[in-house]
């Protein structure tokens, strides 16, 4: 019978010497499975004894079939916007607790990968935004984010003011702290701390979620996913844009900040019998007895 992956990619949290045990055992598994497998070469670089063929995540992205990360949802965050463009497969194998992202447990891991190998799994396709900053006309700055992508006054000053635009109609003037653009995988992120609404994984919108809005009536607002979003900075002091909470842009007044979907989603990988509610209640503590 023909092999569902044929090369599969491990991934490590960075600087994370006990991922090295389960990430060889893993390896070694799959090889036994005459399945191919390759590492990263940052995860290569901290792990030691595992001699599986080290590529950059760039080159994985044209052979791999399949990427396993093994650590938390930051790292998968991580690794979601940089294999995005290449329609690699993720699994998230979670060294802790479980994760939004990665949720399968160490202890399971070897039984439950070991299924979907065979087609045991639900596949489940997530939005990711793109957005860039522009100059006086001149596009300086881009990037992917798979949470959010995030306007937000600086340490050292006051509200920060700007205009949203949705396909070109103008929406509001808001000053605030700051303005998340949120997929619905980042809906239970800072979006949720500030106050956004729940989304649904794959449905194909997303939030916008004031942060600490100068006037109470600014709430949250949720738009398609074929959207285009404009953040003129009207009033921008020492901010910035941030993407995922990775990299940054400083921002001046008259800067445009465009937001949209980007064209290639990410493809993950659930367990037979995934039931996202379940890794709500056991993520935010719904239903229990205090």
């Amino acid at each position: 019978m023909e092999k569902l992956f044929n090369t599969v990619a491990l991934i490590g949290k960075y600087k994370s010497p006990e991922i090295a045990e389960p990430l060889i055992r893993l390896g070694n598994f799959l090889q036994e499975k005459g399945v191919a497998v390759v590492q990263d070469r940052l995860t290569a670089d901290n792990v030691s004894g595992s001699d599986f063929p080290a590529l950059e995540l760039e080159d994985i992205g044209k052979i791999a079939d399949l990427a396993i990360v093994l650590g938390g949802d930051g790292t998968m965050l991580n690794i979601a916007r940089t294999l995005a463009p290449h329609d690699v497969a993720l699994v998230g194998v979670n060294q802790g607790r479980l994760g939004f992202l990665t949720d399968i447990t160490l202890e399971s891991m070897l039984e439950t990968i070991g299924a979907m190998l065979g087609g045991a799994f639900v596949t489940e396709h997530r939005m990711l935004l793109e957005a860039s900053v522009v100059r006086k006309d001149e596009p300086l700055f881009s990037g992917l984010a798979f949470n959010d992508v995030v306007v937000h006054r600086g340490v050292s000053s006051s509200m920060i003011e700007f205009e949203v635009r949705i396909n070109g109609l103008f929406v509001y003037t808001q000053r605030s702290d700051g303005l998340i653009v949120a997929t619905p995988t980042g809906s239970t992120a800072y979006a949720l701390s500030s106050g956004g609404p729940i989304l649904y994984p794959g449905l194909p919108i997303f939030e916008l979620v004031p942060v600490n809005p100068h006037t109470l009536s600014n709430r949250s607002i949720v738009i398609g996913g074929d959207s285009h979003i404009e953040i003129f900075m009207c009033r921008s002091g020492d901010s910035r844009v941030h993407f995922d909470s990775h990299s940054h842009f400083d921002l001046t007044e008259g800067d445009r900040v465009l937001v949209q979907r980007y064209e290639k989603p990410i493809r993950l990988l659930h367990p037979q019998g995934h039931n996202y509610f379940h890794t709500l209640r056991e993520k935010l503590h719904w239903s229990e007895s205090f």
